[in-house]
């Protein structure tokens, strides 16, 4: 379950101006939660979840037919509400809902809710799972579900604009989307996709505004731990860091379901690994696993803090469990390069083609995944062909993440001069979102000092090193020997800020 001006002062930009004293007095208490939180989970399981019961209670007497009938009836309604508001389920939850809904599209073909409820179930496993067959079942059933509602269908809209989104088709998202909000424009999920999918375009701007517009409305308290986990993710973005943290905090604590909650405590970890701290990742990986055995992100999590902590055995059955639950592109590079630095050319080998075999199956189910190709391209295979695939990435939807894989890709092949300029792009907070990244700071870092631009890259390399000593188990290294060898900060040189 990652920018941001001028605009009109209302009660929503709170939330967006900078943070008033008060409550960065309270940042410090915030921070203490979310390490309680999470040790407390990782502790006791459910103990945040409910208060522990003095005494062990006497077994309640079996339900009778009619009462198990009443539960799981109320289950499949809750798992509907969640899946159509975007939040997450449990896969026991989506399998039971799933079952009861393609049974009632069978018995009902013009059931527009069903076919939606269905559409958006399918999405949520293929998200848990990564099984990519779900991708285009949930577009059948969401466009089923829009031809039998006629117009105005906005839970059907904006499940086909999270649909886009997990498929990184970000114009298809934000086509969506606005559509979600034009048919329903007080409902709250349609903002979420919304903003990823303007994040994507590299439109911050409507990425701010939709969270003030988001933040203005008046939900309900099983909503709340979704939109403040919302705003610590453009927080983040805007390298706001503590008031990330607070707001993903608020939401662990606040959130209704373990699915959920496990979902906001992994989110919290990512930010703990970000700024380097891999004990408090850790803690909060584990945490969200613990809630959620079926939490593929935090278990890739683990496996990331674990390395960086050498627990090397630790770290890569954390990550060959995160593969067993949901064997992503991204893991799958992420742990053959983890290989590749423990001298494991043969185990890295076939993570690099158990990531290409999923490349492609994602890309048949409609997913756009010239990301991911360009960043293994770039490293591990021919770095022209990352140009070509990241240029025509970047003239379609030019995102963060693609300014700065394009930089590389282009230092890669040679060409520092437009490398730089795409890597400036990335780092630069007047240019994009203003993200803390210390895979960006290192890419800049490394094309200026083959530009000869010492100064700026002994800057931006010691800011990659300061912002997370760990941040990658074959980059660090890298640049640990390139700053070495840019010797020590000259006199006259200005430190970095």
């Amino acid at each position: 379950m990652c920018a941001l001006d001028d605009r009109p002062s209302s009660p929503a930009t709170s939330l967006l101006a900078e943070p008033a004293p008060r409550r960065r007095r309270r940042r410090v208490t915030r921070r203490l939660l979310v390490v309680a939180l999470a040790g407390a989970v990782a502790a006791g399981g459910t103990l945040l979840l409910r208060p522990r019961e003095p005494h062990r209670a006497a077994p309640a007497p079996a339900a009778g037919p009619r009462a198990q009938a009443a539960a799981r009836a109320a289950a499949l309604a809750a798992a509907q509400t969640a899946v159509l508001n975007g939040l997450p389920a449990a896969l026991p939850d989506l399998t039971a809902l799933i079952g009861a809904r393609e049974a009632r599209v069978r018995a009902q073909p013009k059931d527009a809710t069903a076919w939606a409820a269905l559409g958006a179930a399918y999405l949520e496993r293929a998200r848990r799972t990564a099984d990519t067959g779900d991708y285009p079942r949930a577009e059948h059933a969401l466009q089923t579900s829009l031809k039998a509602a006629g117009q105005g269908n906005a839970e059907a809209l904006g499940a086909l604009a999270g649909l886009a989104v997990a498929r990184r088709d970000f114009p298809e998202a934000r086509r969506f989307g606005e559509e979600a909000l034009k048919a329903a424009p007080k409902r709250w999920s349609a903002y979420p996709v919304l903003i990823d999918a303007y994040n994507g375009l590299g439109d911050y701007k409507a990425a701010r505004s939709a969270l003030d517009k988001l933040t203005a409305l008046k939900v309900g308290a099983g909503v709340k731990p979704a939109v403040m986990a919302r705003a610590s993710a453009v927080y983040r973005d805007r390298g706001w860091r503590e008031d990330a943290v607070a707001q993903v905090t608020d939401a662990a604590a606040a959130a209704l379901t373990p699915a959920e909650q496990a979902a906001y405590l992994c989110q919290a970890g990512q930010l703990a690994w970000e700024r380097g701290d891999r004990d408090d990742a850790l803690r909060h990986f584990t945490a969200a696993v613990r809630l959620d055995p079926d939490q593929p992100a935090a278990r890739a999590g683990q496996g990331r803090a674990l390395a960086a902590l050498g627990r090397t055995q630790e770290a890569l059955t954390a990550y060959q469990g995160a593969l067993a639950h949901r064997p992503t592109p991204q893991v799958a590079l992420e742990l053959g390069e983890l290989y590749e630095s423990l001298g494991m050319g043969r185990q890295a080998e076939a993570q690099y083609e158990l990531m290409r075999k999923q490349v492609r199956r994602e890309m048949e189910a409609g997913v756009d995944d010239d990301l991911v190709i360009g960043q293994y391209e770039a490293d591990h295979g021919e770095p022209q062909e990352a140009v070509e695939r990241l240029t025509a990435e970047w003239e379609r939807q030019p995102g963060i993440e693609v300014a700065d894989a394009l930089g590389w890709a282009l230092h890669r092949a040679g060409d520092d001069k437009e490398a730089l300029r795409y890597a400036s792009i990335a780092t630069d907070s007047t240019k994009g979102g203003g993200v803390r990244s210390a895979p960006y700071a290192f890419h800049r870092g490394m094309i200026e000092r083959d530009l000869d631009l010492e100064a700026p890259a002994r800057r931006h390399l010691q800011d990659a090193l300061r912002t997370n000593p760990y941040f990658s188990p074959l980059q660090t290294p890298a640049a640990r020997t390139a700053l070495t060898a840019l010797g020590d900060q000259p006199p006259n040189e200005e430190p970095p800020q």
